[in-house]
């Protein structure tokens, strides 16, 4: 072969070999650290006050950078915290105390109201 051909068909040929190659972009199961946890933290945070508002439950006190909301209906205590996990996940927590027996089914609904303003159910 001609050197002139060698030096043609070296370089396309390396060209051809990489083009054969394809590099796929890795699922990732979860929002990357830092990529969307604040529109979900906002997103369940604004859930966690409306179930707050549906059930009835007077907010006393919204603490966005803590993560704490509480509030009472009658003699119930209600507290929700919402913190956002290392994975990139929101865990939303509601607890109720004192007089339950006034409203029995109280965190319950709570609970279902928050998931209802999440589109699950």
């Amino acid at each position: 072969m001609n050197a002139t051909v060698v030096r043609i068909l070296a370089p396309l040929a390396v060209l051809l070999a990489l083009a054969g190659c394809v590099v796929y972009d890795p699922y990732y199961p979860y929002p990357a650290p830092g990529g969307g946890t604040a529109a979900t933290f906002d997103r369940s945070w604004n859930a966690a006050v409306g179930a707050f508002q549906d059930q009835g439950v007077s907010i006393a006190n919204q603490d966005r950078g803590a993560g704490m909301i509480s509030g009472r209906k009658g003699g119930i205590t209600v507290s929700a915290r919402v913190a956002a996990q290392n994975d990139g996940r929101v865990r939303v927590e509601f607890n109720a105390g004192g007089a339950m027996s006034e409203d029995p089914g109280l965190p319950d609904r709570l609970s279902r109201a928050y998931d209802a303003r999440m589109g699950r159910y």
